[in-house]
């Protein structure tokens, strides 16, 4: 099953510094049908205008993987921890017990993320937060786990939760596919240009939640840019 979610359909608001589209009950946007997809509880298509962001908040119990689409946000938490993450990279907050941070948009120009939240395995434990780089090249045709909670998927930035976070990049006619299995939920977004997930179009930035499939086929219609969630 894929059921497709269009851009211009989903819940959102205008705060002007922040421009936010959501795939999910969020905020001011509530939708008790929609609350979450599987453990995958929130995904955010945030535009954010240069010199501003997100001021110190708390989170708890929460995975928040941020996916920066153009531009680059600076995070800064009560942990001490500091780091600038730019387009194509990706950074992991694993709250755990609680944790107190701030995410802003340090650049000339406007910042676009993609910000994902997946329910952990287990509540509480000590918070952390880690950035990495993930060329685009890496992932060129394929699927590339980015964050994991699987012990075996190597080198990447875990996460506390059955589920992975994916990136891949197509050139116009080109195909790939991901092995997901029927018990599992996954959710796909376009973060760049058109595609087709086993025959269901999407365009960019358009979701679509999939579950009950084995194999995901996705091909390019495009140059497109990808990121998949597999969870539980």
């Amino acid at each position: 099953m894929i059921d497709r979610r269009p851009f211009d359909r989903l819940g959102g608001a205008d705060h002007g510094w922040l421009k936010a589209k959501h795939h999910f009950s969020f905020a001011s946007y509530y939708d008790p049908k929609n609350m979450n997809w599987g453990a995958l509880r929130v995904w955010n298509d945030d535009e954010i205008a240069p010199n501003t962001g997100f001021p110190p908040h708390p989170h708890a119990d929460m995975e928040i993987i941020t996916y920066v689409r153009s531009g680059a946000i600076t995070h800064q938490d009560n942990l001490g921890n500091t780091g600038r993450t730019e387009a194509g990279d990706v950074q992991v907050m694993s709250a755990g017990s609680g944790i107190r941070h701030s995410e802003y948009n340090l650049e000339p120009e406007a910042t676009r993320i993609f910000q994902i939240w997946i329910e952990p395995n287990r509540t509480g434990g000590a918070p952390s937060w880690g950035a990495k780089p993930f060329p685009k090249g890496d992932r060129s045709g394929k699927f590339v786990t980015l964050a994991s909670g699987f012990d075996n998927d190597g080198d990447v930035l875990p996460i506390r939760t059955d589920a992975r976070v994916l990136g891949a990049t197509l050139k116009a006619g080109e195909s790939t596919t991901y092995d997901l299995g029927k018990s599992r939920h996954a959710y796909l977004v376009p973060a760049v240009g058109s595609v087709t997930v086993n025959g269901v179009q999407l365009n960019a930035r358009d979701g679509a939640a999939i579950s009950n499939e084995d194999v995901i086929t996705v091909t390019a219609l495009e140059d497109a840019e990808l990121v998949l969630v597999d969870a539980a």
